[in-house]
């Protein structure tokens, strides 16, 4: 079966050639690497200070993951529709339209922070139901100080798909270094140093967001930038445009949003095995990200060039390089599958895990390892591509449906009737990312996602 029209593709007059590719997605990789690794290295520290704080840190970070992910769809769309604003040559256009990108993030991210700050307990208490004091009294602490970072990182995550709609992924993933840096940094002064355990992790994490905002927005100032933002409170809401930008950050909201609810219905189920099985889900669950990171680096830049094919009209160029791309995404998968297989067992040494804990992480990343190659790029990759033409609607239905009657469905059923232990987790996961790769594939073949470009 022919995945795209070769005839059409001059490979002298495409618009990222080789150079270019490894340009884009090499800085966006080691970005997500970088953060991941911060991440396991966030985990490890506040572990040392014992099982109920690694566990309240763990539950408020799922809660926390939920928002986060609607940030990051709202990135994505910022990206999507920049990308092909730039793609058909309307500079002037995206300048616009990631002004009113600004101001509807802003919008949303405060509201979110409001919500959370007041209602946090009773958010906790629903999503989680009764857990250890401890834990509990950690989490409200936690959960506080991070959902104040929420701005901050809301525009962050948009300043940062401005630059690489642009093509410059570096200096994103530069702030993002140094940020990290940081965070670490201050995990070591507040947790340590001064003795603050969660809350010393929490206002580290605060900290860093703070600046990388701060940075990122401070560098759209300078003229020689594709997008060029100033004159932040002089924005004022351009109702049309922002009905466009919504029409692709809703759906791409509701995708993501859906698959943080559905993994919060399964942390509650993980959060009545015990205080073991949640350091090892929490565990586990940041290894899986370690070993997706290349995949999702790769996912991020195939939005910015499918987009700007779509925005130049090069429909065949856009399949040519989700084909290009999807392939080496799964080369990367599987060396990054197979490269965290062989560090878990020093990882939970290094975390100070207890036994029983570490040997559940192991069994779980085993299982990954031998799925995640075979099916993960069929489920993601490709739908990175299929959104960054605008075909996001298709993929909500999808992901939401697979979500829910594979991923917490099956869950909950061998949980509850088999009595499985975390394991079950992935279960439902493997048959979700097995399911949505047969139907991306499927409607990339089919060509039907072409049909749907945001701006003619």
């Amino acid at each position: 079966m022919q995945l795209y029209d070769k005839k059409q593709i001059d490979t002298d007059n495409v618009l990222f050639h080789n150079r270019a590719l490894f340009l884009l997605l090499a800085p966006i990789i080691v970005e997500q690497l970088l953060n991941s690794f911060m991440g396991m290295v966030d985990t490890m520290m506040v572990s040392t200070v014992g099982s109920a704080a690694i566990s309240a840190v763990s539950l408020v970070d799922s809660l926390n993951n939920l928002v986060i992910q609607v940030f990051s769809a709202m990135a994505a769309g910022a990206a999507i529709i920049c990308s092909q604003y730039l793609g058909s040559g309307k500079a002037k256009e995206s300048n616009q339209a990631a002004k009113q990108v600004v101001l509807t993030v802003f919008a949303i991210s405060v509201t979110l922070t409001l919500i959370c700050l007041t209602g946090r307990e009773r958010l906790l208490r629903l999503i989680f139901g009764a857990v250890e004091k401890e834990v509990m009294d950690n989490s409200l602490v936690y959960f506080l100080i991070t959902a104040l970072s929420y701005p901050f990182l809301a525009l962050f995550n948009a300043g940062a798909a401005f630059f690489r709609a642009g093509g410059n992924s570096k200096f994103p993933m530069k702030v993002s270094v140094v940020s990290n840096v940081l965070n670490i940094i201050g995990n070591a002064v507040f947790i340590y140093g001064l003795g603050w355990s969660v809350a010393g992790a929490a206002i580290a994490t605060l900290i860093s967001r703070v600046f990388c905002m701060a940075v990122i927005f401070y560098a759209l100032r300078r003229p020689r930038q594709v997008i060029v933002l100033r004159d932040y409170l002089k924005i004022r809401p351009d109702m049309p445009l922002i009905l466009k930008i919504m029409a692709i950050g809703i759906p791409a909201g509701i995708e993501n949003g859906m698959f943080q609810f559905g993994k919060l219905a399964i942390q509650s189920t993980v959060s009545t095995m015990g205080t073991v099985a949640i350091a090892a889900q929490a565990m586990t669950n940041i290894l899986e990200n370690v070993n997706g990171i290349f995949g999702v680096g790769v996912g991020i830049g195939l939005m910015t060039v499918v987009g700007q094919c779509i925005g130049a009209g090069r429909r065949e160029e856009a399949k040519y390089y989700i084909v290009k791309l999807t392939g080496v995404a799964w080369a990367g998968i599987l060396a990054s599958c197979l490269l965290v297989l062989a560090i878990t067992r020093p990882v939970t040494r290094l975390a100070g895990m207890e036994t029983a804990a570490a040997d559940m992480c192991f069994e779980m990343v085993a299982a990954i390892t031998v799925v995640k190659p075979l099916v993960w790029v069929g489920s993601f990759t490709i739908a990175y591509g299929l959104r960054a033409a605008g075909d996001v609607r298709f993929s909500m239905i999808v992901s939401t449906i697979t979500m829910w009657c594979c991923r917490v469905a099956l869950c909950i059923f061998l949980v509850r009737v088999y009595h499985f232990g975390p394991m079950a987790v992935w279960i439902g996961m493997f048959a979700d990312w097995a399911v949505r790769a047969v139907i991306f594939s499927a409607r990339f073949l089919s060509g039907k996602w072409l049909k749907n470009q945001v701006f003619g």
